[in-house]
């Protein structure tokens, strides 16, 4: 199974999907960490992501390779991530194939009506759940 984890800025929600991932399924999965930059990339990396890359060309292509695809809702917002997020990243992540996994953040301006909030890491263990067992919606 591949999962892509994608994350921007500092990478410290990619960090922690990453560990919790590779908490719960060891090395039964290969993890890669997309980052919008080199640094967040990094920072997935020393979590413990089999690999990692950068930029918008890495996630253009590696999108459409994952199975999953788990990231901040922001990750389908283009100019989101205080900008970091291209139009071409964010539809090439809209449009693969892979089951997305999107942790309803509200940093990006985007509100989902009926989520509740709850913290941080509660998202984080629900978004790994889903790839332990996902539904066929």
């Amino acid at each position: 199974m591949y999962v892509a984890v994608v994350d921007g800025q500092g990478g410290g929600l990619g960090r922690a999907i990453v560990e919790k991932l590779r908490a719960v399924f060891g090395a039964e999965v290969e993890i890669i960490a997309l980052g919008t930059n080199a640094m967040a990339a990094s920072v997935m990396i020393k979590a413990g992501a089999d690999e990692g890359a950068s930029g918008e060309n890495a996630i253009v292509v590696n999108a459409r390779k994952a199975d999953f695809i788990i990231g901040s809702v922001a990750i389908i917002a283009a100019d989101s991530m205080l900008g970091e997020i291209t139009a071409p990243m964010a539809a090439a992540v809209a449009r693969s194939p892979a089951k997305k996994i999107l942790l309803p953040l509200n940093r990006c301006g985007i509100l989902v009506a009926g989520i509740k909030p709850v913290p941080l890491m509660q998202y984080i263990d629900e978004a790994v759940a889903m790839v332990k067992e996902p539904t066929e919606n």
